[in-house]
């Protein structure tokens, strides 16, 4: 019986083997495939009339699960918003040492790293030594110089945006704030960057502001998948008389068509700069746009939402290195146990999960 089953098992991969090297068969079977590709498996379509309708009403059970969900995130931006206002003074705070409002007392500033663990006593006391020689070296630096600037040169997603030209303007930024829309308002927030007075621009102050969206696209609910960045806002900067880094100066020959003499004209262009970033591409009313300012806005939202999920809440980790270290492992770790991220177009392992949908609808 065993022999038989086997003999009969062989016989058929003989034929399916036969039948896979038939042209003829191959052509109506890739046939069949790619009127399956785009649309449901055709299982659906097998189905009983009475049995479409039942999976219509849970289609209907799902879009109503969809505009809860919704709910569930205005309540989670309400809770952000409350305890943002808790992290505030300890922002504050970082912020006043940085800028060297405020000096820390020995005791706030005594931190056990996990190396120091191991040293003998006479190790620590030659790396006192060498680090009261450093100190007389240098003149005494005011809070933590270049802070923000180290932070942006540190991070990849933001270093690619760093000029040479804007790192001496950075070197006078002094905080970043997150500001929420206040209750009851349309859900967005705003990024707001503290300069002290410079040579470069007389603000103080630039913002960005991201408009966000939480509720299902009745044209499509099933594609919720929490708050959509809709659209952003920059600042105008009131820049000095020949500082301004987004443009830059051009010689070009122009030839007189008719005299064919030559004459040299100036032309300003625009200029790559981070300082860029608070002049987004405007949405028009019908919210089409050419792929060039759709890949701007694209990259633009990526980047306010890591500003403002990683950059602000870990900023000191960031100066450090240490956060860089972290993200990368969770990269390595979420590649090894998922495998499926990388192909899914919509997950930024810099984020370290789905982005914010960008809809310029």
């Amino acid at each position: 019986h065993d022999r038989a089953h086997k003999s009969g098992t062989a016989g058929r991969l003989t034929l399916t083997v036969q039948m896979m090297q038939n042209p003829q068969i191959l052509a109506a079977l890739q046939e069949r495939l790619d009127g399956l590709v785009g649309s449901p498996s055709g299982y659906m379509e097998s189905l009983p009339k009475v049995v479409k309708r039942r999976v219509n009403a849970l289609k209907n059970l799902q879009v109503k699960c969809a505009h809860i969900e919704a709910k569930f995130y205005e309540e989670v931006h309400e809770l952000e918003r409350k305890y943002a206002a808790l992290y505030q003074p300890l922002f504050d705070k970082r912020s006043d040492i940085v800028k060297a409002a405020y000096e820390p007392t020995d005791e706030e500033c005594e931190w056990k790293a996990d190396d120091e663990e191991e040293l003998t006593e006479e190790m620590k006391e030659k790396a006192k030594v060498e680090e009261e020689k450093k100190d007389e070296e240098k003149e005494d630096p005011k809070g933590i110089p270049e802070f923000w600037l180290t932070v942006f040169k540190n991070v990849d997603l933001l270093s690619d945006m760093l000029q040479e030209h804007d790192e001496p303007i950075l070197k006078h930024l002094q905080d970043i704030k997150v500001k929420f829309s206040d209750q009851g308002q349309p859900m967005s927030f705003s990024l707001e960057f503290y300069f002290e007075p410079n040579e470069f621009f007389t603000n103080t102050l630039l913002t960005k502001t991201y408009k966000m969206r939480s509720e299902p696209d009745e044209s499509d609910p099933f594609s919720f998948d929490g708050p959509e960045i809709m659209g952003c806002t920059g600042c105008t900067i009131d820049w000095t008389k020949g500082k301004n880094v987004t443009l830059k100066t051009i010689k070009k020959k122009q030839k007189h068509k008719g005299r064919g003499t030559v004459r040299t004209v100036t032309k300003t262009v625009p200029n790559d700069s981070f300082f860029n970033f608070f002049t987004p591409p405007e949405v028009p009313e019908s919210g089409e746009l050419d792929e060039d300012s759709e890949a701007v806005l694209a990259a633009d939202f990526e980047i306010g939402h890591f500003i403002r999920e990683r950059i602000v809440p870990r900023a000191v980790l960031y100066f450090t290195g240490e956060a860089i270290e972290d993200d990368d492992d969770d990269v390595s770790m979420e590649g090894e146990e998922e495998g499926e991220e990388e192909n899914d177009p919509d997950y930024d392992p810099k984020v370290g999960g789905r982005m914010p949908t960008v809809d310029l609808m």
